[in-house]
């Protein structure tokens, strides 16, 4: 017979393994690219001293003569909190009774509330890689009219997201929002489940209760007019700063290849994945296509193919905002966690409590960590690019 018991058991002793490789491996492949660790982890917070440059204790000298000046590297200390990810699911205990005798009946629902939750978990830790921590997910380009609203782009946006609305500059909530019950994608326009009068243009479309919470993301790193894990900068030129290519429109070999360069003698480094928008993959194949080429294919760890330039793959999301190919060194970028994803427990350790005032029972998973990216001036992007 089915009991809490024996779903306790099933959600601690086989559903988390493979809970955790899913989430780790199956999110995006920048993602499974890039090192996690709980070094660097202090309580709430990473710490971590990061070199900037190189030593300065080298130079040429006479055969007699004295040795240099021993002066060290040179440390910034990055400091940032520990984001808390959080995914929840709830069953009720009317379905728990009535799939009591019947294992295979139990065992598929379960089954399907993994992978609902396995899903959203995926679609959101993604979006947030390309965030900027605000939660932000677009803006909305028409007043709110009913229960409808237009909005910039949807990329960031799926069915079933719960969002809320905040001024333009984010200081202010609007009292609405809601869950999206239908996107037209080809409108941009976003169907709710309630009426959302009161949103209006240029307003920020914010994930439910996450304004300012979530990682730090690959558009909060490539902003070079905020700071960076506590550290302020001066610009571009910046050693804390991506190299951002503005002003070219076309995607080709000489464009990639210049932003290879300039990375590489700004900092150092050498790129080894791009990550872009289909739209602009098509347009690139579309120009070796007139080229006479084919991009050479190249096999990622997880075993798909991807194009790519000169040994490095190109992948693309959904997810990457519209005009934008980023350039970036993976070795660069770390998930510091406090531990791996977890059942949230509560009394007795039980994953499964019931829910306050209703005959259901939840269960929590969660995961408190932050993206840092150890050397920024190592990454570069085209964010004007024309897409397909």
């Amino acid at each position: 017979m089915v009991t809490l018991q024996t779903a306790e058991t099933a959600l601690k002793s086989v559903y988390l393994n493979v809970l955790q490789n899913q989430l780790n491996t199956k999110i995006n492949p920048f993602f499974a690219s890039i090192k996690h660790s709980t070094e660097d982890v202090y309580g709430k917070e990473v710490v971590k001293l990061v070199p900037v440059g190189i030593n300065g204790g080298i130079r040429a000298g006479t055969e007699d003569g004295t040795l240099p000046t021993a002066t060290g590297n040179n440390y910034v200390n990055f400091k940032s909190t520990l984001k808390n990810i959080f995914g929840h699911i709830e069953i009720s205990d009317k379905a728990i009774r009535a799939s009591a005798n019947n294992q295979g009946a139990f065992i598929n629902l379960l089954n399907a509330e993994m992978e609902g939750l396995v899903e959203a978990a995926k679609f959101q830790f993604s979006r947030m890689l390309f965030g900027d921590g605000s939660g932000m997910t677009s803006r909305a380009s028409a007043n709110a009219s009913g229960s409808t609203i237009e909005v910039r782009d949807i990329n960031g946006l799926i069915e079933g997201m719960c969002v809320e609305f905040y001024s333009s500059n984010g200081t202010t909530r609007r009292n609405v929002g809601g869950r999206i019950v239908k996107i037209d994608r080809q409108a941009k326009k976003l169907f709710f489940d309630r009426a959302v009068t009161g949103a209006i243009v240029n307003d920020q479309i914010i994930l439910q209760d996450s304004k300012d919470l979530e990682l730090t993301g690959l558009n909060a790193i490539f902003d070079t007019s905020r700071p960076i894990y506590g550290n302020t900068r001066d610009g571009a030129s910046c050693a804390l700063s991506p190299t951002t290519d503005d002003t070219t429109s076309a995607i080709n070999d000489a464009a990639i290849q210049k932003l290879i360069d300039d990375v590489e003698s700004k900092s150092g480094t050498r790129i080894n994945f791009m990550i872009t928008t289909p739209g602009l993959r098509r347009r690139y194949q579309a120009y070796l296509a007139a080229e006479g080429r084919v991009a050479p294919v190249v096999e990622l760890a997880d075993g798909s193919k991807v194009i790519s330039y000169n040994g490095i793959p190109i992948i693309t999301d959904h997810n990457c905002p519209p005009h934008n190919w980023y350039l970036l060194n993976t070795n660069d970028f770390a998930i510091h966690q406090l531990a791996d994803w977890e059942w949230l427990t509560g009394d007795g350790e039980r994953v499964l409590n019931q829910v306050a005032g209703k005959a259901a029972y939840s269960a929590t998973l969660v995961k408190y960590a932050e993206l840092i990216c150890n050397r920024p001036s190592g990454q570069a992007r085209f964010n004007a690019l024309l897409e397909a």
